[in-house]
């Protein structure tokens, strides 16, 4: 299994104090964390796409380039691309240049987002969303896995003889997961094609876990209709997460006031009725630990863990100490305890390298 970290990149007031980071100093701190992942040993890190206040990720590759040319290690990935209002031209050039520059350390989620007004601000129409995520990534597939490309669609002006570059490294394209927020056709989206389906921060964290169960369960049962194996065998990953004190009634007391000011679940449930009903897990290691490990139950052996540590106001020293503590007591337990009854013909991960890219190109 892989593990690791996603921001959405929120510049939010800090409730204990008031103080709000300027841009400059979330995407500095962005940076620090992303560094930070891998001294930890983390697997992943990945940022949202984000046009609007008070986010600043507006350019996911820009910062993933950076990032790489800072790591050695790290698996850089997004938690949302829009696939619904951006290019998917401009997709598939962007992120075939960060394969080339980080050696092949990249993926992406697409997603349609959340914020509504950002389909006019780029000249969509909101109530095609799913259409659009549709036509858009059949357009993004060949563009990566055919040299010229005829297209001609709903969305967008037509292509002639049209040839993407660069050209994905080593012809094998990214690995794309599909993100939904509740969306079945977006489940089914990714089992049509063979790619991995991530129940993410809009699912489970903020939705219970019988629904996160339901929708993996339908996209094992389709990804196997659709010919590509056995349910077993599709590529999951799941959003969590976690703050951390080495008792438990610290970490409550220290995360309530950035739980209740939080931009998107403050002043809504209390932190306990949260944490009972979705995935957040705010206490010691030990019960973040068995909260993680016990996601299996609902969607069996899967292949990325990620968490969000940097939300709702967390100063940076406090994200780095969170990363400290996951990535030397808990992701190492996670690692040996996943690995205790995984039968050997789950898939692996998905990597540049994984036999899965390999099999993919050769098929071509």
């Amino acid at each position: 299994m892989q593990f690791g970290i996603f921001t959405v990149g929120d510049v939010t007031p800090d409730p204990t104090n008031g103080r709000t980071p300027s841009e400059h100093e979330r995407i500095k701190a962005m940076v620090a964390i992303a560094l930070k992942a891998e001294e930890v040993g983390l697997d992943v890190l990945a940022t949202g796409e984000h046009h609007n206040p008070p986010f600043v990720p507006s350019s996911p590759t820009t910062m993933l380039g950076y990032i790489a040319a800072r790591t050695e290690k790290l698996i850089l990935s997004t938690s949302t691309t829009l696939i619904t209002t951006n290019d998917p031209v401009k997709i598939a050039e962007d992120y075939a240049m960060l394969q080339h520059l980080s050696d092949g350390r990249v993926d992406l989620m697409l997603g349609r987002g959340n914020t509504g007004p950002v389909y006019p601000w780029f000249g969509q129409d909101i109530r095609q969303g799913i259409n659009l995520a549709k036509e858009n990534y059949a357009l993004l597939r060949r563009l990566w896995r055919e040299d010229v490309v005829d297209w001609e669609g709903t969305f967008r002006t037509p292509l002639q003889a049209f040839t993407s570059t660069p050209r994905p490294l080593d012809g094998l394209p990214p690995f794309v997961w599909h993100g939904s927020i509740r969306s079945p056709e977006i489940a089914e989206q990714a089992a049509f094609y063979g790619d991995g389906f991530f129940h993410f921060f809009h699912n489970n964290i903020f939705w219970p876990a019988d629904h996160t169960r339901r929708m993996v369960q339908l996209y094992r049962r389709r990804f196997a209709h659709h010919g590509h194996g056995r349910p077993e065998d599709a590529v999951v990953g799941l959003g969590g997460q976690a703050f951390m004190r080495k008792n438990s009634q610290d970490a409550v007391r220290e995360f309530r006031p950035y739980f209740d000011n939080a931009p998107v679940y403050g002043h809504g449930p209390s932190l306990e009725d949260f944490t009972e009903q979705t995935p957040l897990t705010v206490g010691s290691p030990q019960q973040v630990i068995e909260r993680t490990l016990s996601f299996r139950e609902s969607v069996g052996d899967y292949q990325r863990q990620l968490f969000l540590m940097d939300h709702a106001g967390l100063p940076l020293k406090t994200v780095l100490e969170q990363l400290d503590i996951l990535g030397e007591e808990v992701v190492p337990v996670l690692r040996r305890e996943f690995a205790k009854g995984r039968p050997a013909d789950v898939p692996e991960a998905p990597t540049h390298t994984s036999p899965r890219a390999v099999r993919e190109v050769s098929t071509a």
